[in-house]
């Protein structure tokens, strides 16, 4: 793997978790604008990380050492996650080592440390939010693999880059199986990153809260990694959904001009999709939470959908 590569790789790495805090912060402010209240600044999510990584860790009493290390593995499969996604450019060494579907579990083992540190020390809130959480992964994870499998058999691999590559050359053209897909994915993202309507990120009203119930329990540093990996959760999606349904901008030849105009690109796209998913949660309404599996199954069967179009008309 040459040099060019690495440096794509740690660029990308690098890019993610400094922007990740920028991108939640211009959601929370976009969604602030279009419902006429005051907008947080849009550095408030850093001056907060940075806040309590100076604050000292309370731990429970009960805490078990898995509760101690849940914040640094959820962060750590959020930054190897970063790493497999092609966000700015398709020569990734770490393609080698992972494809999409194991882009999926590493989402999922964040997803399975979480819940079971929301567990550990026995709060009755804790194991509500864990089990919501683990309840919406059962019904997305599902959803998400099959949107992975459609744009797989496209690109004829499971590779995020090499199908993020074979997009991206094509001619730009609207594939009826990747608009239901993308449907799919989108719902997909609103539920695994706990936003509106499946949960409201601004909320503390415990009998409704989802991902805020599991980290009650958190404080100082270990919350600072948790509300850090939250971020990064919703910029990895969003970069998935960049390189699957929005691929143009990506250095695919791995030339370093084409790698440094990437980087604007990549902000452009950040702050379209920041803009509609705050539209989309102004939009919405906050469902209950037994409803959550109606909202899921919807996002599985638009997935489906787009993979019998595509091998009915083999687009």
């Amino acid at each position: 793997m040459s040099a060019a590569a690495w440096i794509t790789q740690g660029l990308a790495v690098a890019v993610a978790l400094v922007a990740a805090p920028l991108f939640l912060g211009w959601v929370n402010q976009c969604r602030a604008w279009l419902q006429n209240r005051r907008a947080p600044g849009l550095l408030q999510p850093y001056r907060g990380i940075r806040k309590l990584f100076h604050k000292e860790a309370v731990i429970a009493a009960g805490a078990s050492p898995l509760f101690r290390l849940a914040p640094y593995v959820v962060f750590g499969a959020m930054v190897l996650a970063a790493a497999v996604i092609p966000s700015l450019g398709t020569h990734l060494p770490a393609t080698r080592a992972a494809d999409a579907i194991a882009l999926v579990g590493l989402l999922a083992t964040a997803r399975v440390f979480q819940s079971l540190a929301a567990m550990d020390v026995g709060t009755a809130f804790g194991t509500l939010g864990a089990r919501r959480e683990m309840m919406v992964g059962f019904l997305a994870e599902p959803a998400l693999l099959m949107v992975v499998f459609v744009a797989s058999l496209i690109s004829a691999s499971s590779a995020l880059p090499v199908i993020t590559a074979e997009l991206a050359t094509r001619a730009p053209a609207l594939l009826p199986s990747l608009a239901f897909t993308a449907v799919a994915f989108t719902l997909v993202l609103l539920a695994e990153n706990a936003r509106i309507p499946v949960d409201n990120p601004a909320t503390h009203l415990e009998l409704t809260m989802i991902h805020e119930a599991m980290l009650l329990e958190y404080s100082a540093r270990h919350l600072a990694l948790m509300e850090w990996a939250a971020a990064l959760k919703l910029l990895n999606y969003a970069c998935i959904g960049f390189a699957l349904f929005v691929p143009w901008g990506v250095s695919v030849g791995g030339g370093p001009l084409a790698l440094v105009l990437s980087v604007p690109v990549l902000g452009g796209k950040l702050a379209l999709a920041g803009a509609g998913l705050a539209t989309v949660e102004t939009l919405s309404a906050k469902l209950r939470v037994m409803r959550a599996p109606e909202f899921l199954a919807t996002a599985f069967l638009f997935a489906v959908l787009g993979l019998l179009v595509h091998l009915l008309l083999g687009d």
